[in-house]
Parts: C-alpha cells; sequence; structure tokens
C-alpha cells in the first residue's frame, strides 16, 4: 500500500469514530452551558432549575424564557431588577450582573434554554448577545 492511500485510510477510519453530535453547536454550546450554570446560577435557581418560590423564578418549563428570549439574555448580561412574570406568579427581585461574557451568556442560554422541560432549537449566538445593549 502507498504511504499516501495509507494515511487517506487511516483518516477515514478515525472520522468513522467521531460522534456526529459533538459536531453540534447547540449541544456543544448546551455542554459549555452547563458548567457555567454550575458555577454562577444554581445557587439562586437550585440544580433543577426551579428557582425558590416567591423569590428567585423557575428557569425550568419557564414561559418567560420563551416569550421574553431579549429580556432574558440582557438580564443575564446586565442584571435584572423589577417585577417579572414567571408561569403565571409575579417575581419582584434583583439579579446583579454575572460578568459573564457574551459567549458564556449565549451558552448559559442555551443550556437553560434546553433542560428542565424548555427546549429551543433556536441557538442563541454570541453575536446576539453582542448586538443588546443596556
Amino acid at each position: 500500500m502507498k504511504p499516501p492511500l495509507l494515511v487517506l485510510l487511516v483518516s477515514l477510519i478515525t472520522l468513522s469514530f467521531i460522534n456526529i453530535d459533538q459536531q453540534d453547536p447547540l449541544k456543544e454550546s448546551i455542554e459549555r452551558g452547563k458548567d457555567i450554570y454550575t458555577d454562577f446560577c444554581v445557587t439562586c435557581h437550585l440544580p433543577s432549575g426551579e428557582g425558590v418560590e416567591n423569590i428567585y423564578p423557575p428557569l425550568a418549563k419557564s414561559d418567560y424564557l420563551i416569550k421574553n428570549r431579549t429580556t432574558s439574555i440582557k438580564g443575564l448580561k446586565y442584571g435584572l431588577k423589577g417585577e417579572i412574570v414567571v408561569n403565571g406568579k409575579t417575581y419582584n427581585g434583583l439579579m446583579a450582573p454575572l460578568g459573564l461574557y457574551d459567549d458564556e451568556i449565549a451558552d448559559v442560554m442555551n443550556y437553560i434554554n434546553n433542560s428542565w422541560g424548555n427546549k429551543n432549537d433556536s441557538i442563541v449566538t454570541k453575536e446576539e448577545v453582542a448586538k443588546i445593549k443596556k
């Protein structure tokens, strides 16, 4: 076997073992977002995303995330103050800005948008986050 043919054969065999899911940008973002959630969000919103009744709104099965995508991103980026209604319940608190980079905000949004009963195939990108101003 000629060396170039051998290299091609080895390359094809190697590519056949690569998991296609690892090449899915949304799934990769969700994986990164899970770590960010654990580091920054879990204390208030809990591992289950259920929040704390009357204090921290739930992220699990959240109608707010679907109806208020830009405001949700803005809240992560700049903090959130004042009344919001999540799943029919009013919350009036303060969420301080977390100091995350735009790509980290996109990743954690993708994780939240696809966890605990939430499903959103529309990926949040760092470019989308960067366009959101205070």
